[in-house]
């Protein structure tokens, strides 16, 4: 999480999105006004290359719950299981996947979370939409980002900003307790035919496992 570089300033940023500098800064979730956080970084070109350079097929699926400190053992387990070999950018994909839970977990402040890594090559969740939890932080560390749009009176939303590669983005849920609820959107970029595979981390809080399904 420490080894990268910042982006330009993003354009065209919707209302209700903030855009930090630093990892932490994603705590202005909680600001009554913030639907949205995006930790603006890149990642370094080599690890950029190296997950580029997957075959989509190696590429791993998961959903799991468990304990933020269990994570990194877990995802060394998953990438043995899908025959990534091990290098620095293995690692350090890793480290960057359990340092987001571990910074999500704090300002979530819960126990446990739910970790799905997944591997789009299609239209999935192409409409825009709210999730239905209290907030979910989502990253793309390979193909084209999540993106936003207003919700309007009259119309289909219109994709005002995607997520850069690589950049942690904070989303409220319909289950966040504030009122009135946001009129922020996102959805998955359609790639459907452009033969693009897309490699996405998605974290959400869980407050009891037990009655998770």
């Amino acid at each position: 999480m420490q080894d990268t570089l910042l982006r330009s300033p993003l354009q065209n940023v919707p209302a209700g999105v903030s855009v930090t500098e630093l990892a932490e800064d994603l705590s202005v979730i909680h600001r009554h006004d913030c639907s949205a956080a995006i930790w603006n970084r890149t990642p370094l070109s080599t690890f950029q290359a190296w997950i580029d350079a997957l075959d989509p097929g190696q590429l791993p699926k998961a959903r799991l719950i468990l304990r933020p400190g269990a994570v990194d053992q877990t995802l060394t387990h998953i990438f043995d299981s899908a025959e990534i070999l091990r290098c620095p950018e293995r690692d350090r994909l890793s480290m960057d996947i359990s340092a987001l839970v571990e910074l999500f977990s704090g300002i979530m402040s819960t126990r446990y979370i739910r970790l799905r890594l997944d591997v789009v090559r299609t239209n999935a969740c192409r409409k825009f939409h709210i999730d239905a939890v209290q907030a979910r932080l989502v990253c793309t560390y390979r193909g084209t980002g999540t993106q936003l749009g207003i919700q309007r009176e009259n119309g289909e939303p219109q994709c005002l900003l995607t997520v850069p590669t690589g950049a942690p983005v904070m989303l409220r849920g319909t289950k966040w307790p504030e009122y009135p609820r946001s009129n922020l959107l996102h959805r998955s970029p359609p790639i459907e035919g452009t033969g693009e595979t897309r490699f996405v981390v998605v974290i959400d809080p869980v407050n009891d496992p037990d009655l998770e399904i």
